[in-house]
């Protein structure tokens, strides 16, 4: 895993221009804190930073090789997990390897099949590569959007990088953040395509893009197709079992050490003990971790989202597949931590996350990079499998608007009225009307839902489903990938997702609703998969989200924080954040402030951080 960045200007002579890049390129020390590089020609900089997992000796970037037309050179980021089945057909066809990386076995495919190299890759990856022989750059981002990759075109060029921190260093760009921007950032959502700075831009999952001295042009070769699902059930279980066994066989190889996220849910626990077995057949035991808070275990309080604390099931799942485990407690004092908390908003580029669970989810990779340098999580699963508790509400189901927002109208936190607030009383009421969120938002959904090709004859309740889940492959979870490759690489760790095989994407996704919750409950599929490796506790374990914790102290510490926001009436927070509302929680005793309350709280010192590190111009 690493970090990349370059520019591209026809005009000018990019020679001279190598401490821009390699302050691009710095931007990411946190990407690969192992290496950094750059080459230059006349027209294109390329910039990399490495994080070394496959090849530690040979893997060096840019990679370049040279040709009687010119050099081809590549920058790159994330894992080809089929690149020995590749770099094997490729010395079929008379290629020679100096080294045993992934990186060498993508440059030389491009060599052999240009951009059609494309459909050959099953990983997680963003790339670039300048192509001397035709002055062209092509960027290329994996199917699903597991690595981030950002560009943003110039007079005479473009400009790129993994993460909007590395464009924003370039001395040309200025931080501006119109109206979408400001809805993107305030609505927590994703909309492929979009970044929330005004004229940058990400590249679409599963697109090429090419700039070459003509323009710039966008090809998708890869999007979520609506196909008909033939297999029976026990066929589509077994296909199941097939698929994810062999992505966990792939995403297990690495030269570094590895482990397993461990929450004792279906999905980790799945994870872990398929790759117990797998790492077992090599006489290697599978390292798990997990996370908990101080007093959670005696003081839990079960609510609407969190019935059972996670540590009982963790335990159990390291017993039955011998992990070597470890628990990595966290306290209110470092989730509340300023320093850490900015480390995070930096990582992130974006202020509206998910409060406390980032901050905890740093600490978290923070721990485990101590032992390994990759970690396989379950992301993905939840999305494919129709895992959250909105799946199965009608109410959800039939929303027009993204069904994770459901649960938010209920809490009353948001309107989904037609002209009403978007956000009761938490937002600035001048800023609100003039953006309108809500309308954003439903805009957003209906384009995000006339995205699914309809299956010709499908029952009304199985089209709509099939609706909910591609809205949710290509937009929740597209924030969910990106939090967690941002947060894990800003202390160098490279996190997998097995779940997030296309392959596996592309057969579940068609799968019938009916076989999905055959036996009445949410993930059947996954669950009669793996039954076979799994406790029995965690087999009949409700669904239950990361973890969180629970002490007042900690709503104290935030309101603590808030104190001193307030004591600068002039803080840019409050051209977005309603100042009464602040006022009012701020002063609430922490004991009596309500969880959604604190989570709002939370994320307003986000805002408030955020603001003071960017500082960007707000245009709308």
């Amino acid at each position: 895993m690493c970090g990349i960045a370059g520019l591209v200007s026809f005009e000018d002579d990019v020679n001279r221009r190598r401490d821009v890049v390699a302050a691009m390129t710095e931007t990411m020390a946190c990407r690969g804190p192992d290496a950094a590089g750059v080459w230059l020609d006349r027209h294109v900089a390329l910039g990399h930073r490495r994080l070394a997992v496959i090849d530690i000796e040979g893997g060096a970037q840019p990679m370049r090789a040279d040709t009687s037309d010119g050099p081809v050179v590549l920058t790159y980021s994330g894992e080809t997990y089929n690149f020995p089945e590749l770099r094997e057909e490729l010395r079929g066809r008379g290629h020679r390897f100096g080294t045993s990386s992934d990186t060498e076995v993508v440059l030389r495919a491009y060599l052999e099949w240009g951009e059609e190299l494309v459909d050959r890759l099953n990983g997680m990856y963003a790339f670039a590569i300048w192509d001397g022989r035709a002055e062209k750059l092509v960027m290329v981002r994996d199917r699903m959007g597991i690595k981030p990759f950002y560009f943003q075109r110039t007079r005479d060029g473009v400009l790129f990088g993994s993460e909007p921190k590395a464009i924003l260093a370039h001395p040309d760009v200025r931080p501006v953040i119109a109206a979408d921007g400001v809805n993107e950032l305030l609505g927590g959502i994703k909309t492929p395509g979009h970044a929330i700075w005004a004229d940058m831009r990400e590249v679409v999952p599963g697109t090429l893009v090419v700039v070459d001295r003509d323009g710039l042009r966008e090809r998708t070769y890869w999007t979520l197709r609506t196909a008909e699902h033939t297999d029976d059930l026990d066929t589509t279980i077994a296909t199941i079992r097939e698929l994810l066994d062999d992505s966990v066989r792939r995403q297990l190889t690495a030269d570094v050490p590895l482990g397993v996220l461990l929450s004792g849910g279906l999905d980790s626990s799945a994870l872990t003990a398929l790759s117990a077995g797998q790492l077992a057949a090599r006489d290697e035991r599978v390292r798990s971790y997990s996370v908990d808070f101080v007093g959670l275990a005696e003081n839990f309080r079960p609510d609407d989202m969190r019935a059972t604390p996670d540590s009982p099931f963790v335990h159990d799942v390291a017993r039955h597949v011998g992990s070597v485990h470890q628990d990595i407690v966290l306290s209110d004092a470092a989730l509340a931590d300023p320093v850490t908390r900015r480390k995070v908003l930096a990582a992130k580029d974006f202020a509206v996350g998910a409060a406390d669970v980032d901050t905890s989810l740093y600490l978290l990779f923070q721990a485990i990079r101590e032992h390994c340098t990759v970690a396989l999580s379950g992301e993905t699963s939840d999305e494919l499998f129709g895992g959250y508790p909105w799946f199965h509400d009608p109410v959800a189901q039939q929303a027009e608007i993204f069904p994770w927002m459901v649960p938010v109208f209920a809490a009353g936190e948001m309107s989904a009225d037609e002209g009403g607030p978007a956000v009761s009383e938490f937002f600035d009421p001048d800023l609100d009307a003039r953006i309108d969120l809500m309308t954003y938002l439903k805009d957003r959904y209906r384009d995000a839902a006339a995205e699914v090709e309809p299956l010709p004859g499908e029952d009304p309740h199985e089209a709509r489903m099939r609706v909910m889940s591609h809205v949710h492959l290509t937009r929740f979870l597209r924030a969910l990938l990106d939090r967690k490759d941002r947060i894990s690489m800003a202390v160098g760790l490279e996190v997998r997702v097995p779940f997030c095989d296309h392959r596996l994407v592309e057969y579940v996704f068609n799968t019938p609703w009916a076989m999905k919750s055959f036996d009445g409950r949410e993930k059947s599929l996954l669950r009669a998969a793996t039954r076979d490796v799994l406790p029995e506790s965690v087999l009949q374990r409700v669904k239950s989200p990361y973890p969180s914790t629970q002490d007042p102290g900690y709503a104290g510490k935030l309101q603590a924080m808030g104190r001193e926001v307030l004591a600068d009436p002039d803080h840019p927070m409050f051209q977005v954040i309603y100042r009464k509302w602040f006022d009012a929680t701020v002063s609430t005793p922490p004991a009596e402030l309500p969880g959604y309350e604190r989570e709002k709280l939370d994320r307003a010192l986000d805002i408030a951080a955020w603001l003071e590190q960017h500082h960007p111009e707000i245009r709308v």
